[in-house]
C-alpha cells in the first residue's frame, strides 16, 4: 500500500533572469516500510524535491504543483497548524549538515524533548527520559551526560545520531533523509546508514533517502529513482537498476562510482566522468535533456521529449534508446 503518493509535483523558482524549473513533472510512491533512495548529481532537483514534501520551501519565490497524498491526505492543501502537526511527528526529516541544522545555544537534550512535548504532549520528565532512550538507541555513549551537551560539544557523527534520535523520537511514518552522510568521513558514513537501515527494521517507518552516490544505496534501499535536471529518468527496485541500467545517464553514475583495487591497477580502473554539466533549468530545451551529454544521442533525441516508459517489468526509463540490453559490467567492471 502506497503511504506517499507524488504525482506530477513542479517546483518552479522565479528570477530575475527567469523561472528555474527545479522540478518538472516529476511523479513516484513510497511504500510502507519501503526505503526509495532518490539519486542524481548536484542541481538535479533530489533536495528541492524533498523539502517540498514538507512544504519547507518559502513561497515566493518558490511555487509549487501537483499533489503530494500522505496517508490520502493532499499536504498541498493542509493550513499551517495542520502542517505542523505533520512536520517531525508523522514525517520526519534528516539534513545534511547537522551542525546547521541544530540549535547551536540550545542542549541537545531540549531540542529532542520539544519535539515530544510539541507532538506527544509529554511533560518536562517523560521527554526527558524518552530523549534519554533515543540517545541510547541511536548509540550515543553516556546519553545522560550527552542530554546536557550542546552540539558543538558533540563530532560530526555524533550530531548526525542527535538528528536521527529527534527524528525518530516520535516514530514517524515516513523519514526523509537528504544526503544524511554527506559531511562524515567514509567510516562514520558507513555506521550512519547501517543506524538507519537498523532503526527501520526496528520502528518500521518508510524511508526517502536522497543522495548523489549510486554506491550506498545497494544495502539501503529497495528501489531507486535516478533524477536527472528536476525530471525523473529512471525507476527500477535496486538490484534490477544495478544489474541492467537502462538509460546511459544511470551508467554514466554507476561507472563513476571507484571500483576496488584501482590503487594496483590505476591503468585500467581510471575513474569515467560524464562530460558536460547540467544544463540551465532556466532554458526549455528541445528533446531529451541529456542528448548534450551523451554519446548515443541522435537527432530523435535531440528534437523529441522521451516519455518515461516501462523497459522491463517494473523498470521505467525515459530513453528512447532503452530498449537494448545493456550489461552492467561494461560500465562497472
Amino acid at each position: 500500500m502506497a503511504l506517499l503518493e507524488v504525482e506530477d509535483l513542479r517546483v518552479h523558482f522565479r528570477t530575475p533572469d527567469g523561472v528555474n524549473r527545479a522540478v518538472d513533472g516529476v511523479s513516484f510512491h513510497v511504500n510502507e516500510g519501503e526505503t526509495l533512495a532518490i539519486v542524481g548529481e548536484s542541481g538535479c532537483g533530489k533536495s528541492v524535491t524533498s523539502m517540498s514534501l514538507l512544504r519547507l520551501l518559502p513561497e515566493p519565490p518558490a511555487k509549487v504543483a501537483g499533489r503530494i497524498r500522505f496517508m490520502n491526505r493532499d499536504l498541498l492543501a493542509l493550513n499551517d497548524a495542520e502542517l505542523r502537526a505533520v512536520r517531525g511527528n508523522e514525517i520526519s526529516m534528516i539534513f545534511q549538515e547537522p551542525m546547521t541544522s541544530l540549535n547551536p545555544v540550545l542542549t541537545v537534550g531540549f531540542q529532542i524533548a520539544e519535539t515530544l512535548r510539541l507532538h506527544q504532549k509529554l511533560d518536562q520528565r517523560a521527554a526527558a527520559k524518552r530523549a534519554t532512550e533515543m540517545l541510547q538507541l541511536v548509540g550515543i555513549p553516556a546519553p545522560e551526560r550527552r542530554l546536557h551537551e550542546y552540539p558543538h560539544q558533540l563530532s560530526g557523527g555524533m550530531r548526525q545520531r542527535v538528528m536521527i534520535a529527534m527524528a525518530l523520537a516520535c516514530n514517524p511514518k515516513l523519514l526523509i533523509a537528504d544526503e544524511p552522510t554527506t559531511a562524515l568521513d567514509v567510516t562514520i558514513q558507513a555506521q550512519i546508514l547501517d543506524l538507519m537501515a537498523e532503526l527501520k527494521h526496528r520502528t518500521g517507518a518508510a524511508i526517502v533517502l536522497i543522495t548523489h552516490d549510486l554506491g550506498v544505496v545497494a544495502d539501503v534501499a529497495e528501489r531507486v529513482m535516478v533524477m536527472y535536471a528536476g525530471r525523473k529518468v529512471e525507476e527500477a527496485p535496486v538490484d534490477m537498476l544495478l544489474a541492467n541500467p537502462r538509460h546511459p545517464y544511470t551508467r554514466g553514475l554507476l561507472a563513476a562510482i571507484p571500483k576496488t583495487g584501482a590503487s594496483q591497477h590505476p591503468q585500467k580502473t581510471r575513474l569515467t566522468e560524464i562530460p558536460g554539466m547540467v544544463p540551465s533549468l532556466k532554458q526549455r530545451i528541445d528533446g531529451c535533456l541529456f542528448a548534450g551529454r551523451c554519446a548515443q544521442a541522435t537527432d530523435l533525441c535531440r528534437t523529441v521529449v522521451p516519455a518515461l516508459q516501462p523497459k522491463a517489468p517494473l523498470h521505467l526509463a525515459a530513453c528512447h534508446h532503452a530498449l537494448a540490453e545493456m550489461p552492467v559490467a561494461e560500465f562497472v567492471s
